[in-house]
């Protein structure tokens, strides 16, 4: 018997049951399989249910919206709105007339696509919350859930692996075939399938990288205007996640260039063809897969606390860098990420610098892989597993 996430408790829920209070409409956006309708069936147990992936209730909500409504009255949660972007302009006007918060629950898996619907038609009149696969403070309720961080990297964090305890390499093959491919051919016209999917190999063996554009179109064999292209399709459906510096108010040269991150550990890992913990272990990519969970779950605990990122990473031309950056009321929190189990004092060697010679610099923190944890002044020191420490407001 596989385990049930539908005992996790998904830290987002009591951000979203406030949303409900005070907005009429509350859109959830994520990637797909992330939990996003197991988590707003719990929280509203009693609105009514619709998932427009179904064919014949899409065709009915495209042909015949009144009817629609009819069959399915609210309160009620649509699954997959995006699908039918024209029934939010009834739901604006339906909302507005019944003056009931909490009425429409809408969920999503291309935010491009819904974002751009959403600004037309309820703008004013929802919020929009972002829920991503698992975090580590949430894998953390499963008893039986090994946080190695090499399993855990291998695995990733689709509610899915862990209910139906499946392969990781077969879940992902299942997942990139299903999922990535089919909403890509959705989105724009791809003819060369292969062309594709040696882009992506490309991409998770740059996780934690500057993204350099033209260096990829040169390896895939297509403009870089091509690729710009893929880049936005697979942002907007959450497959990747570009993490952009922090360059306002210095005046030295600094980066510019995103870097690249897979918003799940495990695709990335399949796709680079790693299999077991321990040839994760031992592969070239290991930091910066290490470093790709960290900063997707400093991304999660943002979110999951109904926050902006306010995520950056900062780098000088002279490789003076911060893994990652969160700024909080116009201050900034450095943060270095490490793999090592073993600690080194060196690992603050840029957190000092940046305090040293920039304004605004904060008391830092370093996340790391070993289990202890000296006391410092400049400087703190947290296992990976805690990283809910640093980025909870």
């Amino acid at each position: 018997m596989g385990f049930n996430s539908d005992m996790i408790k998904r830290d987002l829920e009591s951000v979203l049951q406030k949303a409900a209070c005070d907005f009429p409409v509350v859109t959830l956006i994520g990637p797909r399989q992330s939990g996003k309708t197991t988590l707003v069936r719990a929280v509203f147990p009693d609105h009514t249910y619709c998932n427009l992936e179904n064919p014949e209730i899409r065709t009915i909500a495209q042909k015949d919206p009144k009817s629609f409504f009819s069959q399915f009255p609210t309160p009620l949660i649509i699954d997959e709105v995006q699908r039918v972007p024209d029934l939010l302009s009834w739901i604006q006007v339906l909302s507005d007339e019944s003056g009931r918060n909490g009425e429409y629950i809408l969920t999503g898996s291309h935010q491009l696509r819904l974002h751009e619907a959403v600004a037309q038609s309820l703008a004013g009149r929802t919020v929009m919350l972002r829920l991503l696969p698992f975090s580590i403070n949430e894998l953390s309720q499963i008893s039986d859930c090994s946080l190695c961080k090499e399993d855990v990297m291998l695995r990733g964090f689709l509610p899915r692996i862990y209910d139906r305890h499946q392969v990781p390499a077969d879940a992902y093959r299942s997942y990139f075939q299903t999922y990535v491919e089919r909403d890509v051919r959705q989105l724009i016209n791809l003819r060369n399938l292969n062309q594709f999917e040696h882009f992506m190999k490309l991409l998770a063996g740059r996780v934690g990288q500057l993204l350099n554009l033209s260096n990829l179109a040169n390896e895939v064999g297509v403009s870089s205007t091509t690729l710009q292209e893929w880049i936005s399709i697979l942002e907007a459906s959450f497959v990747i996640y570009r993490l952009f510096p922090y360059y306002r108010n210095f005046g030295k040269r600094l980066v510019k260039t995103p870097k690249l991150y897979f918003v799940e550990t495990g695709l990335a890992a399949w796709l680079l063809g790693i299999e077991t913990p321990e040839q994760m272990l031992r592969d070239p990519l290991h930091g910066g897969l290490f470093e790709n969970m960290v900063v997707m779950d400093a991304l999660k605990t943002r979110l999951n606390a109904g926050r902006e990122p306010s995520l950056y990473f900062w780098r000088d031309s002279k490789g003076h860098e911060a893994d990652l950056v969160l700024e909080q009321q116009r201050r900034l929190i450095p943060v270095e990420i490490k793999s090592s189990m073993t600690w080194h004092d060196d690992f603050a060697k840029n957190i000092h610098w940046m305090q040293k010679h920039l304004p605004d610099i904060e008391h830092g923190h370093i996340l790391y892989a070993g289990t202890l944890f000296p006391e410092k002044e400049t400087y703190s020191v947290h296992s990976f597993k805690n990283i809910a420490d640093i980025f909870t407001p």
